[in-house]
């Protein structure tokens, strides 16, 4: 199933409807998620918060009518078992809105956004700090658009490209980057960075990294218990920054008999062109649900990892 959107002005001004009207939402873990939904008296949406951020069904006379007109506009609305379901979801990071996909996510195309999202972007300020002002960044597998938005918001001269194969994460991403009041966020086709010409002063990527058996484009990170697209996206970014350029990759790497494959792969690339480069574990232990999955037999954790490296001069 391919997901589209038919009038992206009617998303823009539903979100910023969601935003006049104070809404305030954020995405938890799908696991979490069922449970909330799960509980007595959560079948169906009251409010705002059970439409567009618990993916809820609903009736008419919960959403005000000029929403549910943007949302046939936008084309974002269905009707299940007789109830309504918004297609997209509406999470905040701060004073931020951003249109994903709805729960649960099960289309190839779906752009996820979740718990990784925050530790990503908490983890993109923090480094942002310590860089120099990029000229041109980008945003490989850029999704909701979360990472290139909050560079081009943190540095409002520099192009921030949010790049994706994923054409429908292309149509939220220049939603979200509206609603941010992000002018400078072109989104843009293209295979980690195959598709983009020219250098880089920074490339930043939240990828997916998990082995996944379907191989959803929005979980399925390849060999290695998934941490190939990761080094892929090292790979490419490395020969693409500009001297002096900076990568900031957050992944999710498998611990096997306390070992990082994932690092052991990339440290020669590093040493050899990166003085300095620095990674941490951010979270020792994320989505310990998918211990029990095929693939994983010989996991003990899944850890949440940070990688700022630069380029030398």
């Amino acid at each position: 199933m391919t997901s589209s959107l038919h009038d992206p002005d009617a998303l823009f001004e539903l979100g910023q409807a969601l935003q006049h009207a104070g809404y305030r939402f954020v995405t938890i873990t799908p696991a979490s998620h069922r449970r909330v939904n799960g509980r007595e008296g959560n079948a169906r949406a009251v409010d705002l918060r059970g439409v567009f951020g618990w993916s809820r069904p609903f009736t008419e006379d919960t959403v005000p009518g000029e929403m549910l007109a943007l949302m046939r506009r936008a084309g974002v609305l269905r009707e299940r078992n007789g109830h309504l379901c918004a297609t997209v979801r509406a999470s905040t990071i701060g004073e931020r809105l951003y249109f994903h996909s709805a729960f649960p996510t099960r289309e190839d195309d779906a752009v996820f956004f979740g718990p990784d999202t925050y530790r990503y972007v908490a983890a993109l300020k923090r480094s942002m700090e310590a860089i120099a002002p990029p000229r041109r960044a980008v945003d490989i597998g850029t999704g909701s658009g979360a990472g290139a938005i909050e560079v081009a918001c943190r540095f409002p001269d520099c192009e921030s490209v949010g790049a994706d194969i994923n054409g429908f994460a292309l149509s939220l991403a220049a939603v979200n980057a509206r609603l941010a009041g992000a002018a400078n966020v072109p989104t843009l086709h293209s295979d980690l960075l195959k598709d983009l010409d020219g250098g880089f002063d920074l490339v930043l990527s939240n990828p997916p990294y998990i082995l996944d058996p379907s191989e959803l484009r929005y979980r399925h990170g390849g060999g290695m218990h998934g941490a190939a697209l990761s080094v892929d996206i090292v790979e490419a970014a490395l020969e693409r920054l500009r001297p002096g350029g900076t990568l900031l990759l957050y992944t999710g790497v498998a611990i096997i008999d306390g070992r990082d494959a994932f690092l052991d792969t990339i440290r020669p690339r590093l040493d050899a062109g990166c003085p300095g480069w620095r990674y941490e574990e951010l979270d020792p232990d994320i989505f310990g649900g998918q211990l029990d999955c095929e693939g994983y037999e010989d996991v003990e954790r899944i850890a949440a990892v940070w990688l700022h490296a630069t380029r030398a001069s």
